[in-house]
């Protein structure tokens, strides 16, 4: 996954962190588990988690089937080891571990295998959409994120990844590609869960 479409080389700025952007870059599991932690915590931690759990597995990377295979109370340990991969860690390994049995049947293992021979945008959520704890917005939030930094761009993809898919937009981690990107997404997200609340406050 260091190679887009275009044959360009990737790099990414989302986790803030040199070697666990790395593994980002060229990893499509570290990527699809990275955008499964991404929930309750600041978007930089959840994608710096793949690599920490590569470390604590003892490798270099990470490995659909050996995760799905792990001992579930074990897994769970290297998720809550200090410094937790979540807020949640117990049920974030579970989620983990289960995304990872699903690639084993649905795809052999292969992460890659859930992007690599779409013809649509359309497809491709549905895809993502059917992955365990992808709901249909972190699938867009995932499609963007494939379209914009990594190049995998079936026809319609910015259609299929709603407003996530707007050119220029600070919406998500797709659109992170450095401090200045992420504090941009991060007054977004601000700015959207205050309109939330104001919402739900005029409606009681």
């Amino acid at each position: 996954m260091t190679k887009s479409n275009k044959d360009q080389d990737i790099t990414l700025r989302i986790a803030q962190d040199p070697a666990a952007d790395e593994l980002l870059a060229r990893s499509p599991l570290a990527a699809l588990v990275g955008m499964l932690l991404d929930q309750q915590v600041p978007m930089e931690w959840a994608f710096s988690g793949p690599y920490t759990l590569a470390v604590r597995m003892g490798g270099d990377d990470l490995d659909a089937h050996e995760i799905a295979a792990y001992d579930p109370e074990a897994f769970t340990d290297l998720f809550t080891a200090k410094p937790a991969l979540h807020r949640y860690p117990g049920s974030m390994a579970k989620r983990v571990q289960q995304l990872c049995q699903y690639l084993v049947a649905a795809y052999d293992g292969d992460a890659s295998a859930v992007w690599s021979d779409v013809s649509t945008g359309a497809e491709l959520r549905k895809r993502l959409n059917a992955l365990p704890g992808f709901g249909m917005q972190k699938a867009q939030i995932f499609l963007a994120l494939l379209g914009k930094q990594f190049g995998v761009r079936p026809t319609g993809w910015r259609e299929a990844a709603g407003p996530y898919g707007e050119a220029g937009s600070h919406r998500s981690v797709a659109d992170i590609t450095g401090p200045e990107s992420l504090a941009e997404v991060r007054a977004y997200k601000q700015q959207a869960k205050q309109a939330a609340r104001a919402a739900k406050r005029a409606d009681t």
